[in-house]
């Protein structure tokens, strides 16, 4: 009998953001020697591990948003429009997030910024 096959398709930055503010409290508590915040990023490898253990997945894949311009921006101006800044803590760690998915052997992907008009 042949196994079936499962594919995992992971929000990378929602996953990201859910894991910066759940342990945003410890924010300060979670820094490596070079003073890098790293509470999304143990959190995000936290949730993946829940992720494929519960799923079991044959393959998986990290989409991410590429930036601020999206086809939903484009169609309605005030999309997200309510949202605050990202905050910084976070944003330097996102790099360190897609660094971990290929050290884990983890494919990702990012669709490439549309331009603005």
């Amino acid at each position: 009998m042949t196994e079936s096959k499962r594919l995992l398709l992971i929000d990378g930055n929602s996953v990201a953001f859910r894991a910066f503010f759940a342990l945003y409290t410890s924010l300060n508590s979670f820094t490596n020697a070079d003073g890098l915040h790293t509470n999304a990023i143990f959190g995000f490898n936290r949730m993946l591990d829940i992720m494929l253990e519960q799923v079991k997945p044959t393959e998986a894949l990290v989409a991410f948003d590429a930036g601020k311009v999206t086809f939903r921006t484009k169609k309605y101006a005030d999309y997200k429009g309510g949202r605050s800044k990202t905050p910084p803590e976070l944003l330097e760690q996102m790099p360190v997030i897609r660094q971990l998915l290929t050290a884990r052997g983890i494919k990702s992907y990012e669709l490439k910024k549309l331009r603005s008009r």
